[in-house]
């Protein structure tokens, strides 16, 4: 999948030389295979079966894995190798606590920096998370799904907070595509973002943090009470 499909969800690495372009490639190949289940949790990466598979270098595809295991998609082991990361519960429940703090502050801070003009720029991301639902490509609608989510946060100009968030984000998926509920339509997956724009629009940030809160908590079936702590 070409690069220009991951606006602001992967890690900030400039792809000019050949090399670089090459191990992105994988990365971008890799990632999809990880989020969609084709590679399944714990399952072994050999550096020399993925390099005979893309044709490199065991040297880029050593770059890709770096840049899969800052997502926490790959756990690297010095001589044991490289395994798919689990995708368990308990991990997705405490990053969407992460992710809604994060995100529910963050969107009061984008607006008041800079008011209404953010519902237009989310609305491109929701026209590609349409077309992708449209298409159904389930992967595609989660990559423009992230960079919206991402997009909006930068907004709040928090940039040390942004790799955490992209954390979040992409295991959130990850274990949504692969813990899927019964007759999940992606169309409505991408129109539970509209509620987000709605108050955008009006540049209300309570309604804001209130649409960001309830689209969070109910992005996988962990009850009415993801939020709460047994302290």
């Amino acid at each position: 999948m070409a690069a220009e499909n991951f606006p602001n969800t992967t890690p900030q690495k400039l792809v000019r030389t050949t090399s670089a372009r090459r191990s992105f490639h994988i990365y971008t190949s890799l990632q999809r295979e990880i989020v969609l289940g084709m590679l399944a949790p714990r399952s072994t990466l050999l550096e020399l079966e993925l390099a005979n598979r893309f044709e490199v270098s065991q040297g880029t595809v050593r770059e890709a894995l770096l840049l899969l295991q800052e997502e926490g998609l790959v756990h690297r082991q010095p001589h044991r190798g490289t395994t798919v990361a689990d995708c368990r519960a308990e991990d997705a429940e405490e990053l969407i606590r992460l992710r809604h703090d994060i995100e529910c502050r963050g969107v009061k801070r984008a607006i008041a920096r800079q008011g209404n003009a953010l519902a237009d720029r989310m609305r491109t991301h929701l026209s590609a998370m349409q077309e992708a639902a449209d298409a159904g490509d389930e992967y595609l609608l989660s990559v423009h799904d992230r960079a919206f989510h991402s997009e909006l946060f930068a907004c709040a100009d928090l940039p040390p907070v942004q790799p955490v968030l992209a954390r979040a984000l992409v295991h959130a998926h990850r274990y949504k595509i692969l813990h899927p509920a019964q007759n999940r339509d992606l169309k409505d997956t991408a129109n539970r973002h509209l509620a987000i724009i709605d108050a955008l629009d009006a540049g209300d940030a309570d309604q804001a943090a209130a649409a960001l809160s309830r689209h969070i908590t109910t992005i996988v079936d962990f009850g009415p009470n993801i939020l709460a702590e047994d302290l």
